[in-house]
This record gives C-alpha cells, structure tokens and sequence, in this order.
C-alpha cells in the first residue's frame, strides 16, 4: 500500500485538485491535513505517470510525494542546517562580514550543488575568514540568521511523539549549538573553526564532517537509540547530503539543488518544513506549540 500526499503553501491547495488526482488513480478515501494546504489518500500501486503528474502540479505550486504507507511515522528527525533549518548559509554570511560574500556564495553554490569537492571547497572558503574576530559568529547569530519557516513546529511535534532530532551540518559547531538549542534538537555536530588571540585562523578542525561523516552519524545515531536508519527522517538541501536522504527511511530534498532534488524521490519545493510532518500524517490539529525561542 502506498499513500500519496499533496502539500501546498497554505491556501493553495485547492479541494477539487486532490480530489481530481485520488479518482483518477483510483485512490482510497481522501484525508484532509490542512484544509487548502495538504491531503493524503492511499493506493495500492504506484501509477507510472507519477513524475508527469508531479511536474504538472509542480507548475501549480504544489508537491506530490508517493511513497509506502506502512512506517511513516519515524521515530528520529536527521536535519541539515543551512539553508534546511534556518534559511541562510552560515559561511556566506561569515564572509560578507570579512568583505568576499560574492566571491565565497559562488563557492559555496557550487558545492552545494556537487560541482565541487565539499572538504576542499570548505577549506578554500574559511581560509578567506583569516583575521576575522571571533565575536562576527554573535554578530551574524544576532543579526543575519533566521529559522526556516516550520522549523519549531516540526520539533515540537516529533518531541511531543518521543522523536529524537539530530542535527548535522558540514557548517560550525558555533551555529549549531545556538541553532539547536533554539528549536530544541537533542543533539548537533559539525565542523569547529579555529581560533587564536580571539581570532579566526582560516581553518577548521580535523576530520571534516561532509558527506560521509553525515552518513555515518546517521548510522551510529540510529545504533545508539536502539533503531534503524529506515526510521528516521531526514531533510537537507545541498550534494553532501545526498548520503543520508538515501540512507533514511524518508530522504527529503527540501528547496534543494536541482542535481540533488533529482536524486531524492521526495522533494518539497513549494512546501515548509511542516511539509515533513505530513509526509509523516500528521494533521495540522495535532501538531505541538513550540515552546519559546
């Protein structure tokens, strides 16, 4: 069995377009999430114009995600950080700081999206923060990082439910451990910048969390809980997460590079991050009230 669910930006969703797509796949009965916003419905097999059907919504903002029924709900959130949990890139924002942001997004767009290498594009860009005082990481906190729309609702909801959250990020540990403690992740890990005299040295410490270290702190994470990869949930946008979405029970390519949505059978374009929520069927009344920030 499989459920098919369509997620639109609230109030875009029209009653008639999940109710069009469920008869003409020959679905079961039709589930309201959020009224205007996400419905669901199940079905036995999957169609084979579903990447047709897909494009075609996409045209009308609108995602369409298939996948089987059985085990949607996951007991643990694996989550990138930039542009995933808040909606900028630490390092881009670190570098208009120290005078290089053109020079250093074009690095950093390229890596994200597989052009690169990830450990020697990471290197290349925080050697160019040489010089720059330790105290731009509140700065930039303070001044130019803002969560993701759905971010808290999604960790409260899996907290409320005994989710674990996790979150990794080829970025630094001085965002991650600000980041997670604002919406409340259990745990973080990512890459420490050095510093010396109260001053960035232009590198990070060894060895670099990239994609391969995402993916095995998803594996030993999963070990240390007692579950499975396949029961985890897992959202990033970039080519160094493509690791983990293939390794989780539910990879989600979230506002992702096009060379990387194309890899993931899950993709959210239009959609929040309360888009993860349900994907897993969860209605919006049952969603928690994140406590405050």
């Amino acid at each position: 069995m499989f459920t098919t669910t369509l997620i639109a930006p609230a109030g875009a969703l029209s009653p008639a377009m999940p109710q069009a797509l469920r008869n003409a796949w020959g679905g079961g009965d039709l589930r309201w999430l959020a009224p205007d916003e996400a419905a669901e419905f199940d079905m036995a097999e999957i169609p084979g114009n579903r990447w047709q059907v897909w494009e075609e919504l996409q045209r009308a903002r609108v995602d369409l995600v298939v996948q089987p029924a059985e085990g949607r709900r996951k007991k643990m959130l694996f989550a990138d950080m930039d542009s995933t949990m808040i909606e900028q890139e630490c390092i881009d924002e670190l570098a208009e700081m120290a005078g290089v942001g053109a020079h250093v997004r074009a690095i950093t767009e390229r890596a994200m999206n597989g052009e690169l290498d990830f450990e020697g594009a990471l290197l290349e860009r925080v050697a160019l923060l040489r010089d720059l005082p330790e105290s731009v990481v509140g700065e930039v906190l303070a001044r130019r990082i803002t969560l993701m729309p759905g971010g808290p609702a999604l960790i409260a909801t899996m907290k409320a439910r005994g989710g674990y959250c996790a979150l990794v990020s080829g970025g630094f540990t001085a965002f991650t451990a600000a980041v997670a403690a604002r919406l409340g992740f259990d745990e973080h890990r990512a890459n420490t910048l050095l510093v010396e005299g109260g001053r960035l040295i232009g590198d990070v410490a060894r060895p670099i969390l990239g994609r391969d270290a995402k993916l095995r702190a998803l594996e030993e994470i999963s070990a240390r809980l007692g579950i499975s990869p396949r029961e985890a949930i897992a959202v990033g946008d970039g080519a160094n997460d493509l690791g983990m979405l293939g390794r989780a029970g539910a990879g989600v390519a979230l506002h992702a590079k096009p060379s990387v949505a194309a890899k993931c059978d899950i993709r959210i374009n239009h959609g929040d991050l309360t888009a993860l929520l349900y994907l897993q069927g969860y209605a919006r009344a049952e969603f928690a009230t994140p406590a405050a920030a």
